[in-house]
């Protein structure tokens, strides 16, 4: 069956047909402002492991040692790429995270836009600050209206579908750079060493980014399990690899949604997990991206 969307405006469009195993590499590009800093010389892991780095944590709610760390200089990639989110529902204000993938284009997790028992529904706007660090907003905020899920999170709240985009009215992506997007084999991604960066809601109340790195655990075709820490607020953040040190691209593998009470049983360990990007994901994102691109290319 082909992923068919839904938005906060109208039913739309369909991506790609899913594929059950991949067995090759499929890539929506980013893009990163010329200076952007290598992998080796930044704070980011890089390659595989077979152990843990620092212990086996990954907890939702981080129990023993927070292994995570509070980014400092947002205005530099991929950190500037991130964003935090303040979501106004039908049932209050909550806090989230996205990436950009494009100049107008913000993949989040789908419910930091729709969740029908937690929100009320669809989202009434979302304001979005990349690379925040407190007050200190160096991209400036824009406010978003217009959001979209697919139907399988929307209708049937399938954790393996919990994937959303907020589409901006201005390109700040121009100006922050925007992540690669990949859809991995297995044999890329076990052991591989993992990023992930958000806006949790503590510590920091949704404005501070908080950082932690560690490796993949487990797979399974639509979901990406790792023992990285991470708390509420952090959904949708963008759970990102880079393949040598020289790289300055870093590439989304899955959307962070989940903490330890979103582990199936099937899955045998403590840790977060997160939707995977497979190639109808890559497709459905690309499909985003270039429907924002058109929509601007259009005369006022």
């Amino acid at each position: 069956m082909p992923l068919h969307t839904r938005s906060n405006e109208t039913e739309t469009s369909v991506g790609a047909a899913p594929q059950e195993e991949i067995r090759t590499r499929v890539t929506h590009e980013g893009h990163v402002p010329p200076n952007a800093v290598p992998a080796g010389k930044s704070p980011v892991v890089v390659g595989k492991l077979d152990g843990p780095i620092g212990g086996d944590s990954g907890l939702l709610s981080v129990l023993g040692d927070d292994e995570r760390s509070r980014i400092l200089e947002t205005e530099r990639a991929p950190f500037r790429m991130i964003a935090s989110l303040a979501i106004s529902g039908p049932w209050g204000e909550f806090v989230g995270t996205g990436w950009f993938a494009g100049p107008r284009t913000v993949v989040t997790a789908g419910h930091c836009v729709y969740d029908k028992s937690q929100m009320g529904g669809w989202a009434d706007q979302i304001l979005v600050t990349p690379g925040r660090d407190g007050t200190d907003t160096p991209f400036g905020t824009t406010t978003a209206r217009r959001f979209a899920s697919v139907d399988r999170w929307v209708d049937d709240r399938d954790p393996d579908f919990d994937i959303g985009v907020i589409h901006l009215d201005e390109p700040l992506g121009d100006e922050t750079g925007w992540f690669s997007v990949a859809a991995m084999t297995n044999d890329e991604l076990n052991n591989a060493l993992v990023n992930v960066s958000g806006y949790p809601a503590r510590p920091g109340g949704g404005q501070q980014q908080w950082w932690a790195k560690n490796r993949i655990r487990a797979l399974t075709p639509r979901r990406v399990f790792y023992d990285v820490d991470t708390s509420g607020g952090q959904s949708g953040g963008p759970v990102y690899l880079y393949e040598d040190s020289a790289a300055t691209v870093p590439i989304v593998v899955a959307i962070h949604a989940y903490g330890l009470g979103g582990t199936p049983s099937s899955i045998p360990l403590v840790v977060n997990s997160a939707p995977r990007i497979v190639p109808e994901v890559v497709a459905l994102i690309s499909q985003w991206v270039d429907e924002n691109a058109a929509a601007e290319a259009e005369p006022a």
